[in-house]
């Protein structure tokens, strides 16, 4: 379905499942398609509203935004389905997203999963290792960048099988439209330069599960760390043979993780682990 956001940017919107609300936010450059696998699993016990965020796959892709404009995204999309509260599960770019709703908006959030999450940053991680990388990169195109990108992302161990999926994918987006013009790739990355949510994050009451990759370039454990740190019931979890991708690369640890926070049993611990 398609929803307007404030200013009238139109969002695709999937959902499926019934019972209590869990959105899914994913990252930077990849859109809901990519959480195709958590919306059908966590669907057989309740509501999964899954999005694309504005630039991104089939929603509008504006010339400029910023992480505000995402938060806004979210909000205009649970008022459209009548949803006063919902647990809020975000993916890289979508846990910056998720955090910046619970500190601007602790009451519309019942509970938070930040996956390969950082708290802040003067550029996107990508736009970062893009810079330590500009001269490999420079005469690519942008499909060969992003498959060159891509492959920095995973843990050592990684089986073949898991990075030819995620490099299916790419492809099929590619071939599809859903991949990002390089202008809009700017855009999306310029969206989060010099975001900072630390100062708010003590006041998000909200139990959270952080999960990290240990071998993630991007946002490493110690940025996970820093979040669990600064909010009052958080509990981080480090997934040892990921890398940027633990919901691909460690599928089993990664399910039965959410799937234990999300469950009565979920929300005493990470209290408690607090």
């Amino acid at each position: 379905m398609i929803i307007p956001a404030a200013d009238g940017t139109p969002l695709f919107v999937q959902q499926r499942g019934e019972g209590h609300p869990l959105i899914l936010l994913h990252g930077l450059g990849s859109h809901s398609g990519w959480l195709d696998a958590d919306l059908a699993h966590l669907a057989g016990t309740r509501r999964v509203i899954a999005l694309d965020s504005r630039g991104h796959g089939r929603s509008g892709r504006p010339a400029n935004f910023t992480l505000a404009d995402h938060v806004s995204d979210v909000l205009a999309v649970m008022d459209a389905l009548g949803i006063p509260q919902a647990d809020v599960m975000g993916t890289s770019m979508g846990s910056y997203v998720a955090q910046a709703l619970a500190t601007a908006h602790p009451e519309r959030v019942s509970r938070l999963i930040l996956v390969v999450p950082k708290a802040s940053g003067q550029t996107s991680g990508t736009a970062a290792l893009m810079a330590r990388h500009e001269d490999e990169l420079r005469d690519l195109t942008p499909q060969e960048v992003q498959a060159f990108l891509m492959e920095r992302m995973f843990a050592p161990g990684t089986p073949q099988a898991v990075r030819d999926e995620v490099a299916r994918r790419t492809a099929e987006d590619h071939a599809s439209g859903l991949a990002q013009t390089p202008e809009q790739a700017d855009a999306a990355r310029r969206a989060l330069e010099n975001f900072d949510v630390r100062p708010g994050l003590p006041h998000v009451s909200a139990p959270t599960l952080i999960l990290s990759g240990a071998h993630d370039p991007l946002n490493p454990p110690p940025a996970g760390a820093e979040i669990a740190a600064l909010l009052p019931h958080a509990r981080q979890e480090v997934l040892a043979h990921s890398g940027h991708f633990p919901a691909l690369e460690e599928a089993g640890r990664y399910r039965a993780l959410v799937d234990a926070f999300l469950g009565e049993e979920g929300v005493g611990w990470a209290v408690a682990g607090a």
